[in-house]
């Protein structure tokens, strides 16, 4: 459990003993946590209003906890901050700062040469875009013509590294030399957020459907710094996001009907609601219908529809 230095600090001894270490992340990057704010009990006192090393039994901790976070009382939760030292692909950087509720610092390839390193795939590692999801990818290319790629690819960041060294070398500006280097190029930023804000990060980011790359981060994030930091926080976090499943008003509407065993008005409903739209014979593409399909099947359900 969390304990207090003489000056009042909150210190986490699990996370003090990591403070500093490097969790590796695809090829060349990595997470550190450098520095952190509160804990556990920090969600305690902020929500109690009260000082000192904790007022109440760890259970009765505990089930506060789970209650704020059950019933979004989020502002206890702003009282915890961690910073992060990570090294990250550009591209997947990119997808990361649009989190704007972090303070951040990159790594400025106007100052500094840029980082000789950037993110390589593996030959059975390219993922083909997914013809259901504009965003997404869905299966992978054969191993063969993966390393033709993968072969391709060295070719070209190794050439567009050599194109900026000789700009540089050149006498050209680093701000202007930078300009046709890879996304692919690895950054680095010192990332620092409220807890609050941190597992809404990774609500986003460790979902299935986000891109791999940057669920690779966030599950080093969540799985190995957050829950050494917060760990009631964390496993509330777990129980009632990451492995929960919400029902809309009108899947709550079908899953009665089909919990009285009426497939037919289960049906009549989804066709009520627009889910069973057809479209010359064939049943319209439906996110919603598919979204309540696997719902339904995630709680053992066999649903009156296809997905």
């Amino acid at each position: 459990m969390d304990e207090q230095t003489a000056l009042g600090r909150i210190t986490v001894p699990e996370l003090e003993r990591v403070l500093g270490h490097t969790w590796r992340v695809l090829d060349d990057g990595f997470v550190r946590a450098v520095d952190y704010l509160g804990s556990d009990q920090a969600i305690v006192q902020a929500a109690r209003v009260s000082y000192g090393a904790g007022t109440k039994a760890v259970h009765e901790d505990t089930g506060l906890i789970r209650y704020l976070l059950r019933h979004r009382h989020t502002t206890p939760f702003e009282m915890c901050e961690i910073k992060l030292h990570v090294r990250v692909p550009m591209d997947t950087w990119r997808q990361w700062i649009r989190h704007r509720t972090a303070s951040t610092n990159e790594y400025s390839t106007r100052y500094s040469i840029a980082i000789d390193r950037a993110a390589g795939t593996d030959p059975g590692a390219w993922r083909l875009q997914s013809s259901r999801n504009k965003q997404g990818s869905a299966g992978g290319l054969p191993a063969e013509e993966g390393g033709r790629l993968t072969a391709r690819e060295a070719e070209l960041q190794a050439f567009a590294r050599t194109v900026y060294e000789e700009r540089l070398a050149a006498g050209v500006a680093r701000e202007q030399a930078r300009k046709d280097l890879p996304l692919s190029t690895y950054t680095e930023a010192y990332w620092k957020i409220d807890l609050y804000n941190l597992l809404h990060f990774l609500g986003l980011r460790m979902d299935e459907h986000a891109q791999e790359e940057i669920r690779a981060y966030a599950t080093v994030i969540g799985n190995e710094i957050v829950s050494r930091w917060c760990p009631i926080a964390w496993q509330a976090f777990k129980d009632y996001h990451l492995n929960s499943l919400t029902l809309s008003a009108l899947e709550i509407e079908v899953v009665r009907c089909l919990s009285g065993g009426d497939r037919d008005g289960a049906r009549r409903l989804a066709e009520q609601f627009g889910w069973l739209t057809m479209r010359d014979g064939k049943l319209r593409r439906n996110r919603e219908r598919a979204e309540a399909w696997r719902k339904l099947r995630g709680l053992g359900i066999d649903p009156p529809w296809p997905e």
